[in-house]
């Protein structure tokens, strides 16, 4: 099967016509380029792109209070003449991809104990074709549960594949039992390779050190049954990554999860997974070292799950910089040659570019000291590794200087909040006194990851541009902390002598204390390492105090795709708009109103020979993004 993209023009003839049409993963292919082949919306015609259809899940209704608690971040995908695609809340949906009409519906009946404070997300479902059947679950839909389930539904009805696990659901166990339900969730799409279907997890990586392994499973694509596990902590003093791990520190340390997706090399039975960080993520006292496979691409034998290699991105994370984007396979362009690669995108900002079969930097990394910690206990990894080329996608320094506000006072309130903290640039370690995260732990890239130009060699990605200030807190202050900073998030890291404080660096007005733009689109050329272009992403209509001009940016949530007409096509602002821009420039070419603002990536295909271009647009709580049910679909004028 075809496994990547050349950058070059004669590489798209190698792409199968029939699936270019269609997004059958929720990359768009397995090597997660986001890349459509479909040229009937171009850049002469796309300001002419109007709504074909919109569908209503019903979830608002349905759910009730406890719809706050679903954050839309879904990507449909187009298999077997149907759309898929999922709710917040694991409810499964088929729609006729050309009306948008309900063809089924399959429920996960989620426990009711998830229902009162967890924050429920489903980005995507997976589709496995049984090629040694027919009928009944020859093909089958995977979706992952927010209570760690892998259930099976067969493609054609919704029902289920009762062969598959038990009653048709799989469930990966986690290693330690959760505190509760919802501590340990798996929330994105499982990764297909072969018959293996691959999941992670996700869990509340600030409440203790001792939590659940954030192994990843593969489970037998027709009986449910466990084929392999990989754990990203070592856990047993004769795994070559345990002399990372100070004081045989592993015993007693969780996390490490890979949340996301990964992405697959058939050809090579490679498939490559972003790694997270260890609990509990802002001390790394109880864990010290530089605490390999966390936060690292790791590239594993897709049949046995047999680490090949590991390129570790941040050592001894104390920051929650962990691997959110799901890693894009490429190839670049050197001295004439073509190399398979992969690209991983971080929270930093960075752009690592990987030699795909070795896992070495094609471009040169250099370990640079970073700032020590003053917190007791704490050791802060004195080197942390930088690229030297892509340049860094947003800026990493912010000072009293540059502190930013609607008028001189607002300023200069922002100017003396960065003053009185810690902020030293990046990685500047959590402290006592409050530190800057800047980027803050969203991004940077988020896991809205890139998407891919072959013809230009151009890797399309967005980033948010916000500060976090965290605070360690002494386990006896912490109800005087919590009285002084009541608006901040707490996370209770048991297993330390530490609670810890997070909340976003405002002003006195409520926006952000760095300049804007606070969201951004970039275009960075893999082959030469530089930036081609980038444009300012989204505006702040409803909640700016005073009138905006121009284009200010937004944070963002999900990420683009691009097509061969040369559009790139996303949302991911909280100002209720999807974009097109020009791939080549970055000038914006058409936008669209959304009836909720849309925190995930859009997808396209063509149905009944007309192209639409697919967003859901359900708004999402943690972003502050005004909720609500629907899925729309653009289309030209017939």
């Amino acid at each position: 099967m075809q496994y990547l993209l050349a950058f070059s023009l004669a590489a798209l003839f190698l792409i199968d016509p029939a699936r270019a049409q269609d997004w059958p993963t929720y990359g768009g292919d397995l090597g997660a380029t986001r890349y459509s082949s479909a040229r009937q919306i171009n850049r002469e015609n796309v300001g002419t792109l109007a709504v074909a259809w919109t569908y209503h899940s019903g979830e608002q209704q349905r759910r009730g209070k406890n719809f706050w608690q679903g954050a839309s971040e879904a990507t449909p995908i187009l298999a077997d003449g149907k759309l898929l695609v999922c709710t917040p809340f694991n409810r499964l949906i088929a729609l006729d991809p050309a009306s948008g009409k309900e063809l089924w519906t399959f429920d996960a009946n989620l426990s009711p104990d998830l229902f009162g404070g967890n924050q429920l997300v489903c980005r995507g479902v997976g589709v496995w074709h049984d090629h040694t059947a027919a009928g009944a679950c020859a093909a089958r839909v995977f979706m992952t549960t927010n209570d760690a389930r892998l259930l099976a539904v067969d493609a054609a009805t919704g029902k289920p594949c009762e062969s598959f696990g038990h009653g048709g659901a799989a469930r990966q166990e986690p290693d330690i039992p959760p505190l509760f339900d919802g501590e340990y969730q798996i929330t994105s799409p499982p990764t297909i390779a072969g018959d293996l279907v691959m999941v992670g997890s996700a869990m509340a990586d600030t409440l203790r050190t001792r939590s659940p392994s954030g192994r990843i499973t593969a489970f037998d694509a027709r009986s449910g049954a466990v084929v392999w596990t990989f754990d990203p902590i070592p856990r047993s003093a004769d795994n070559p990554a345990a002399a990372s791990w100070e004081n045989a520190s592993w015993a007693n340390t969780g996390g490490g999860e890979m949340w996301s997706i990964g992405a697959v090399d058939e050809g090579r039975d490679l498939v490559f997974f972003p790694m997270g960080d260890a609990t509990a993520t802002f001390y790394g006292g109880t864990h010290k070292g530089a605490n390999l496979y966390t936060d690292s691409v790791v590239a594993l034998r897709a049949s046995t799950g047999k680490l090949v290699w590991q390129f570790q991105t941040v050592h001894h994370d104390i920051w929650d910089y962990d691997l959110a984007a799901q890693p894009t396979l490429v190839t670049v362009k050197r001295d004439g040659h073509d190399i398979a690669a992969v690209v991983e995108a971080t929270k930093m900002g960075y752009v690592f570019v990987l030699d795909r079969e070795t896992g070495k930097p094609l471009f040169p990394v250099e370990e640079r000291p970073m700032p020590a910690s003053d917190v007791p206990g704490e050791e802060a990894w004195p080197t942390q590794p930088v690229p030297l080329a892509p340049p860094p996608l947003v800026p990493q320094h912010l000072t009293p200087d540059d502190a930013w506000g609607f008028t001189f006072l607002d300023r200069g309130a922002c100017a003396r909040k960065i003053a009185a903290l810690r902020s030293e640039g990046p990685y500047t370690p959590p402290s006592l006194k409050g530190t800057i995260l800047f980027p803050f732990t969203g991004g940077g890239v988020n896991w809205g990851g890139g998407a891919v130009d072959p013809a230009q060699g151009l890797f399309i990605v967005n980033t948010t541009r916000l500060a976090h200030v965290i605070h360690l807190i002494p386990r006896p202050e912490r109800a005087a902390a919590m009285a002084e900073r009541p608006q901040a998030e707490l996370g209770l890291h048991f297993g330390t002598p530490y609670f810890i404080q997070r909340e976003i660096l405002f002003s006195p007005l409520g926006v952000p204390c760095n300049p804007p733009p606070w969201g951004m689109l970039t275009a960075v050329d893999l082959n030469a390492g530089t930036i081609r272009w980038s444009a300012a992403l989204g505006s702040f209509p409803e909640s700016a105090p005073l009138p905006l001009p121009g284009n200010w940016g937004t944070p963002t949530l999900g990420g683009p795709i691009v097509t061969a007409s040369g559009l790139v096509f996303i949302a991911a602002t909280l100002d209720r708009t999807i974009r097109a821009f020009d791939v080549g420039t970055g000038r914006e070419l058409w936008h669209a109103a959304l009836p909720a603002s849309a925190t995930a990536t859009p997808m396209t295909y063509e149905a009944s020979g007309r192209q639409y271009v697919v967003i859901v647009a359900g708004g999402n709580p943690r972003a502050r993004a005004k909720p609500g049910d629907a899925i729309v679909a653009f289309a030209l004028p017939q």
